[in-house]
C-alpha cells in the first residue's frame, strides 16, 4: 500500500565520512573506534543535526546538508557530554544545545544540574551563553523566518521545558569587520525573553509552517495553536476542546522537537499518542490513539477540524501475534496528502480519506499480510517527519538511522482493482476496497496520464457494473472532481464525487467494514481567538472551510446532483423554436467545445466532435448553466469569473474523458476506418467496443450528463453492424439509440435497396420526426421517396393557393386540357398556374417518372375532394 524509498542512511551518508575524518585526526590509515553517532534534530530545510564521540575524548556536533550532500562540523565539546536537544539557526551562526547530566557515572556537568541549556556562537567567535540550568528536560528550537534582510541580524529561539512553559528568546546579532555576525550584548539575553505558554502537558512543533501546538488542562482539555510570523510576532490562533482520558500523559510529551537519546519514556506510561497534521489549502486533523482495552480493540480518534466533525474508530485486532503481551500498542499516524494512514505493524493499515469522509467506502482498510509495509524494524521506533511536500512523508528509524519517504503505491492500488477477491472481504463484498482504491487513484494520483490509461484499460476489461456501484460513473465523477478539489476544499460538499450519493438506498457493504466500527460526532466547537482578527493564508482557508461546512450542513441537499437537470432537459427537448435561452445555452456550448479543441488538436482517432448534434449541444449548455448557478449560490467567495472558468473546464473535461475512453478501447481492439462502413457485419472486437460504448451511454444517461457530439452516430453505426435489424429498431423504440440525421442519411445512401435493407429503411422513415423525414426523403433513390416528395409538393402548393369560390374554366383557356373530368382539369389548371412562378423540385432529379407524378396528383385530388379514402 505504501511505497518506501530510501532517502537518508546515517551509516552511508555520515558515518563513513566521520571515520575518515577521525582517522585523519589520529593520523592512522583507518579508524576503528566507536563513534556513537546519534541523530539529534531535523531542521526545516531538511538538514540532519547529529553528534558523535571524537577519538580524543570529545563530543562533536555536525550537520548533513541535503543540498550539497556534504557533512559540516558545527561545534566540538572538549569533553564527552550528553546532548539531549539541539537546534541551528538558519544562518548557521548560532547553535542551541541542551545537555543532560550523565547518569552512567562518566564525566558530569558543572554546575551539577539535570539539564544545562547553552547558546553557542559557532561562527566566527565561540562565545557561549547559559540560558537555563534546571532540573527538568529542556527542548530548544530556532524559528526559521522567511528570507529577508532583517532575519540576518536577528534570531529567535524557543525553549520548551518539562515544567510546562515555553519561552521565546529574541537574539540580536551584529556585524563585525564587515562579515562577522555575532551576538549583540549577550549579557542582556535574559531581558529579551518572552513567555509564550504558561502551562502544557503535550506540545508539538511544526517547522515547515512555524506553528506550535500545545495541550492544556483545567476544566477540560484544550488544544491551542500559536502561529509565528517573520516579523518576530506570534499569535494564538485556535482553541479546540478535546475528549481525552484522565491523565493521558504521565510525563510531558514532546513531538517533532528533536530526539532525546538519554530519556526513553516507558511505553506503558504512554496512555495516549497524539499528533496534529495540516494541509496548506486549509485542512487540519488531530489524531490520537488509546491503548488496547479488554475486548482487544484499538481505539483511535481523528478530529477533522475543517469538516467540523470527529470520527472515532474501533478496530478488533485479529493478527497472528497475540496482543496480550503488550496492551500499550499505538499505531503510527502517517499523513500523505489528504489521507491519514493509521498503521499498526502486524495488524492493520487504515487509509482514512479526510475529504470524502461521509462513508467508510471512500477509505481503505487492509489487514494481515496486505497491511505489511515491509519495515524491518519495530514501528514503535519509527518517527514521522512532517514534510512540506504533501504527496509523501518521511519516516525515520532512530535505531538504524535511516529515513524513508513513504508514498501511496499506484501499482498496489491497481492490483486491488484487478483482484477478484481482496483478502479482507469475501468475493460478494469486495466492492468497498475497489471503490476506495479507484478514488485514491483518480482523485489523489490522477494527474498521471499513464495511470489514467491503466484505469481505462481496467474499465474495458470489467464492463459490467459491480453489485454496489457503477465503475464508469465513479471514474467520470471522481476524475471531474479532481480538477477542482485542489483549489477549494469545500468542493466535495457542493460537487458530486461519487455516484453512491445518487442511490436511494446505499448498499450495506459500502457502509461498513468487517471488524471496524466508526462513530461520528458533528461540531468540534473549535474557536478562533478574538485577537486573530485578520486571518491570512492557511488560517483564512481553514476558517472559511469551517464556515462553509457549517453553512452546507444547514442547507438541504447542498451537493449538486446531475439528475436535478432532468426536468429542464426534458422541457428543452420539446422546444422546437429558437429562443434567447437556447441561444444562451449555445454560447455555453461553444465555450466548452473551443476548450476541447485546444486540448487535443492532434487526436482524430475517433470521429467525435465532427457533426452538429443539436440535442447534445443543448445538454452541454444546460449542464454548464445549472452547474454555474449552483456554485454561485453556495460558493460566492470564488467569484463569478473563477466559477465560470471552473465550470467550463469541468464540462470540457467530461467530454475529454469520454473521448479518452473511446480512444483507449479503439486502440485496444485495433479498429481502423473500415469499422465505420455500414455494409459489413461487426466482428467480435467491434461487438466488444459496442458493448463498452453502450455502458458509457448507460452511465452518463443515469447521471444526465452530456456526450460529445457524434457519439450517438458512432454508437448507431456499431449497433447496425452488430445487432439484427429488428433488435436495432427495438433499441430505437425504447430510446436506447438516438437517430441522428448523419446516421440516417448514411443509412439511406450507403445501403442498397435489397429486400432487407428496403424494409429497414421503411422502418427508419416511419420513426423519424417530420422535419427530418422531409430532408431524408430526398436522399433515397426509391419510388416511395419520390411518391412522398410529390405528395408533399402538391400538398404545399394547394395549401398556399387561394381558392376561388367559383369555378370558371373552359377548354378555350387552355386548349391542351380536356374538361370531361372536372376535378382533374381544375387541379391541372391550378398546378399549371402555380408552376409558372414556382421552382421545379424535380428538375435535377433523374429518376422522376412523369406518368407516376400524374397518377399521384390524381390520387391526391380524389382524396381532397372526398371521393376516396386515404
Amino acid at each position: 500500500m505504501l511505497k518506501l524509498k530510501p532517502k537518508f542512511d546515517l551509516h552511508r551518508d555520515v558515518e563513513c565520512d566521520i571515520l575518515r575524518k577521525e582517522a585523519s585526526v589520529c593520523r592512522v590509515k583507518e579508524y576503528s573506534g566507536a563513534v556513537d553517532i546519534r541523530i539529534l534534530n531535523i531542521e526545516k530545510d531538511g538538514g540532519v543535526l547529529y553528534s558523535w564521540k571524537g577519538a580524543t575524548g570529545t563530543t562533536r556536533i555536525g550537520k548533513f546538508d541535503w543540498n550539497t550532500k556534504q557533512n559540516k562540523l558545527l561545534y566540538t565539546f572538549d569533553e564527552q557530554v550528553c546532548v539531549s536537544s539541539c537546534s541551528l539557526n538558519k544562518e548557521e551562526t548560532l547553535l542551541a544545545v541542551s545537555l543532560v547530566q550523565n547518569t552512567r557515572g562518566e564525566a558530569r556537568l558543572r554546575p551539577i544540574s539535570k539539564c544545562l541549556t547553552l547558546l553557542i556562537e559557532i561562527y566566527p567567535i565561540n562565545n557561549t551563553k547559559v540560558l537555563k540550568a534546571v532540573d527538568c528536560r529542556v527542548k530548544v528550537q530556532f524559528l526559521h523566518s522567511e528570507p529577508d534582510r532583517r532575519s540576518v541580524l536577528e534570531s529567535h529561539l524557543l525553549l520548551l521545558t518539562e515544567d510546562g512553559y515555553v519561552d521565546l528568546y529574541h537574539v540580536l546579532l551584529t556585524r563585525q569587520e564587515g562579515y562577522r555576525v555575532v551576538m549583540a550584548n549577550p549579557e542582556r539575553l535574559s531581558k529579551t525573553v518572552e513567555r509564550i505558554v504558561e502551562d502544557f502537558c503535550w506540545v508539538q512543533w511544526d517547522g515547515h509552517t512555524q506553528r506550535l501546538y500545545y495541550l492544556t488542562h483545567k476544566d477540560k482539555f484544550l488544544l491551542r495553536c500559536v502561529q509565528f510570523y517573520p516579523n518576530r510576532n506570534c499569535e494564538t490562533m485556535l482553541e479546540l476542546p478535546l475528549e481525552l482520558p484522565a491523565n493521558p500523559f504521565r510525563t510531558v510529551k514532546f513531538v517533532n522537537l528533536g530526539f532525546d537519546h538519554y530519556h526513553t519514556e516507558s511505553r506503558d506510561k504512554e496512555l495516549v499518542r497524539m499528533e496534529v497534521f495540516t494541509n496548506r489549502i486549509g485542512s487540519m486533523c488531530v489524531c490520537c490513539s488509546q491503548p488496547l482495552n479488554d475486548k482487544q480493540e484499538l481505539i483511535y480518534n481523528v478530529v477533522l477540524v475543517h469538516k467540523d466533525c470527529s470520527k472515532t474508530f474501533r478496530v478488533t485486532l485479529d493478527g497472528d501475534e497475540s496482543p496480550q503481551k503488550d496492551k500499550n500498542l499505538h499505531p503510527l499516524f502517517i499523513p500523505i496528502g489528504y489521507y491519514i494512514v493509521v498503521y499498526l505493524q502486524g495488524y492493520f493499515l487504515h487509509c482514512i480519506n479526510t475529504r470524502q469522509q461521509e462513508m467508510l467506502c471512500h477509505s481503505l482498510f487492509l489487514s494481515g499480510y496486505d497491511a505489511d509495509l515491509g519495515l524491518q524494524y519495530d514501528s514503535a521506533n519509527i518517527t514521522v517527519l512532517h514534510a512540506e511536500e504533501e504527496s509523501s512523508t518521511a519516516l525515520l528509524d532512530l535505531a538504524s538511522g535511516k529515513i524513508h519517504t513513504a508514498e501511496l503505491s499506484p501499482a498496489y492500488l491497481l492490483r486491488i482493482l484487478r483482484s477478484d477477491t481482496p483478502s479482507r472481504y469475501p468475493s460478494s463484498k469486495a466492492d468497498p476496497q475497489r471503490l476506495a482504491a479507484l478514488h485514491c487513484l483518480l482523485v489523489y494520483m490522477g494527474n498521471d496520464p499513464n495511470l489514467e490509461l491503466k484505469i481505462i484499460e481496467w474499465l474495458c476489461d470489467n464492463v459490467n457494473p459491480f453489485e454496489s456501484f457503477d465503475q464508469i460513473q465513479e471514474f467520470i465523477l471522481a476524475s471531474l472532481y479532481r480538477i477542482s478539489y485542489k483549489k477549494v476544499l469545500s468542493m466535495d460538499k457542493v460537487l458530486p464525487y461519487s455516484s453512491v450519493f445518487n442511490k436511494k438506498e446505499v448498499p450495506e457493504c459500502l457502509l461498513e467494514v468487517p471488524g471496524v466500527w466508526c462513530t461520528t460526532e458533528m461540531h468540534t466547537e473549535s474557536v478562533f481567538k478574538d485577537k486573530a482578527r485578520s486571518l491570512q493564508g492557511f488560517w483564512s482557508e481553514l476558517q472559511w472551510n469551517m464556515d462553509r461546512t457549517k453553512y452546507l450542513e444547514a442547507v438541504p441537499n447542498p451537493r449538486y446532483r446531475t439528475s436535478h437537470i432532468q426536468a429542464d432537459w426534458v422541457k428543452l427537448k420539446s422546444e422546437r423554436r429558437p429562443s434567447s435561452h437556447m441561444n444562451h445555452l449555445e454560447e455555453n456550448t461553444k465555450k466548452v467545445l473551443s476548450m476541447v479543441d485546444t486540448w487535443c488538436l492532434d487526436k482524430k482517432l475517433v470521429p467525435l466532435f465532427q457533426e452538429e448534434d443539436r440535442q447534445q449541444r443543448e445538454l452541454i449548455g444546460l449542464t454548464v448553466d445549472k452547474l454555474r448557478e449552483h456554485l454561485n449560490r453556495h460558493l460566492p467567495r470564488l467569484g463569478k469569473k473563477k466559477i465560470d472558468s471552473l465550470v467550463i473546464n469541468y464540462v470540457a473535461k467530461l467530454l475529454e474523458l469520454i473521448r479518452h475512453m473511446l480512444e483507449s478501447v479503439w486502440l485496444k481492439y485495433k479498429l481502423g476506418p473500415c469499422v465505420l462502413c455500414l455494409t459489413q457485419q461487426g466482428s467480435p472486437a467491434q461487438w466488444s467496443v459496442f458493448h463498452f460504448m453502450f455502458r458509457i451511454l448507460e452511465a452518463t444517461r443515469g447521471l444526465c450528463l452530456p456526450l460529445p457530439p457524434g457519439y450517438h452516430t458512432l454508437l448507431a453505426v456499431f449497433a447496425l453492424r452488430c445487432l439484427p435489424h429488428h433488435t436495432f429498431l427495438q433499441y430505437i423504440d425504447h430510446g436506447i439509440l438516438q437517430l441522428t440525421e448523419t446516421i440516417v442519411s448514411r443509412l439511406m445512401t450507403d445501403l442498397d435497396n435489397s429486400d432487407a435493407n428496403e424494409k429497414l429503411k421503411f422502418s427508419i422513415l416511419k420513426r423519424l420526426p417530420q422535419p427530418m423525414e422531409q430532408r431524408i426523403y430526398h436522399m433515397w433513390d426509391h419510388p416511395v421517396s419520390s411518391a412522398s416528395i410529390s405528395r408533399d409538393y402538391v400538398k404545399s402548393l394547394l395549401e398556399k393557393h387561394n381558392k376561388n369560390k367559383g369555378f370558371a374554366f373552359t377548354s378555350r383557356d387552355k386548349p391542351g386540357f380536356r374538361p370531361e373530368f372536372l376535378p382533374l382539369t381544375y387541379l391541372a389548371k391550378v398546378l399549371s398556374d402555380i408552376e409558372e412562378q414556382a421552382l421545379n423540385p424535380f428538375e435535377e432529379q433523374e429518376n422522376v417518372d412523369a406518368r407516376f407524378v400524374e397518377e399521384t396528383a390524381l390520387k391526391q385530388t380524389l382524396i381532397l375532394l372526398g371521393f376516396e379514402e386515404k
